[in-house]
């Protein structure tokens, strides 16, 4: 059977047409970039994000969860910049088991004879051991520290209570530590080029290398506290009545006899009144002074009768 050319086009229309249909559907798939599919061919194959102008022209969108988290991120990353900038809390100042507060004391002019105290008080006050050898007190109105005399006051004295250090001219010429007013652990003294001077370690005021003795065998009536340091006399002296009352107190350095030296009346019911108060030199590296000056009398109310060059009511008082 025979069949002529003129009659193949028509018997392949319908096989040409269903490739071409199928070129239609390929060419659908793979669009370019910047094309936009047509609505069958979106439900046919699914959205394809790589597909649309706004993803290559368009900034990137971002969902509001997202920019939420990140402003949280950048508020804390300031917190914790401002946290690392930010003073440490300073420690309260505690000292044997006590708060302390710091001071200090500035004495002269300034130059290579301007003498400062930086030391440490008690926060809460607390009287000191009334059989301590030797009591130091903070009076902040003027600015000094005292040997106490008497029993301390705790509206105007600051029990002496932590490190304690001196300076002259810039250089460091004495350290120490106080306990509830008394010389405690090791204190020592420079010369003004750093040579060591001294070295005594007190336990409570107490020199460890001191000779003392006592009234009785118990050794709970004390009689007198005579320190050394390297075989001479070096520190806090003390001496008590049989009645266990004051008679002297004073200091020695460099086996001399140096500042204040306190001598008491002694009544047996009454606190250490004093006396006499005599002064000897200043400084133990200088010459000795022989004979002590008398800088003030007491009668027995404890009024002061005699001050060097300022008072004298010896004569009124009887004792002149």
């Amino acid at each position: 059977m025979r069949f002529r050319l003129t009659s193949l086009p028509a018997l392949l229309l319908p096989g040409l047409l269903l490739l071409a249909g199928a070129s239609a559907s390929c060419a659908r798939k793979t669009v370019s970039f910047n094309s936009r599919p047509d609505a069958a061919g979106l439900l046919a194959t699914g959205p394809d994000t790589l597909t649309t102008t706004a993803d290559t022209t368009a900034a990137p969108q971002t969902g509001d969860k997202r920019v939420a988290l990140s402003k949280e991120q950048e508020r804390a990353a300031r917190a914790k910049e401002r946290a690392g900038q930010r003073k440490p809390k300073k420690k309260k100042n505690i000292f044997l088991n006590e708060p302390i507060k710091k001071g200090y004391t500035k004495k002269g002019p300034k130059g290579k004879q301007q003498e400062v105290e930086i030391f440490y008080y008690l926060r809460t006050f607390r009287q000191p051991d009334p059989m301590a050898l030797a009591v130091y007190y903070y009076n902040p109105r003027k600015r000094r520290i005292f040997k106490a005399t008497a029993e301390l006051d705790p509206a105007t004295d600051k029990v002496m209570h932590g490190p304690y250090k001196k300076l002259r001219g810039g250089k460091v010429i004495e350290t120490g530590y106080f306990a509830n007013g008394t010389r405690h652990l090791r204190w020592e003294k420079f010369a003004p080029d750093g040579t060591l001077l001294s070295k005594i370690h007190y336990e409570r005021g107490f020199p460890r290398d001191a000779n003392v003795t006592y009234y009785d065998a118990d050794r709970k009536q004390l009689k007198e506290v005579v320190p050394y340091y390297n075989g001479q006399l070096e520190g806090d002296y003390v001496r008590f009545l049989a009645t266990g009352k004051r008679e002297w107190e004073g200091q020695f350095e460099n086996g001399k006899r140096v500042g204040e030296w306190i001598n008491y009346w002694g009544f047996r019911n009454l606190k250490d009144r004093r006396h006499y108060v005599y002064s000897y030199g200043e400084s133990g590296y200088e010459p000795e002074v022989k004979e002590p000056v008398l800088l003030r009398e007491y009668n027995r109310n404890g009024v002061l009768i005699y001050e060097k060059d300022k008072l004298d009511n010896r004569e009124k008082d009887g004792k002149k």
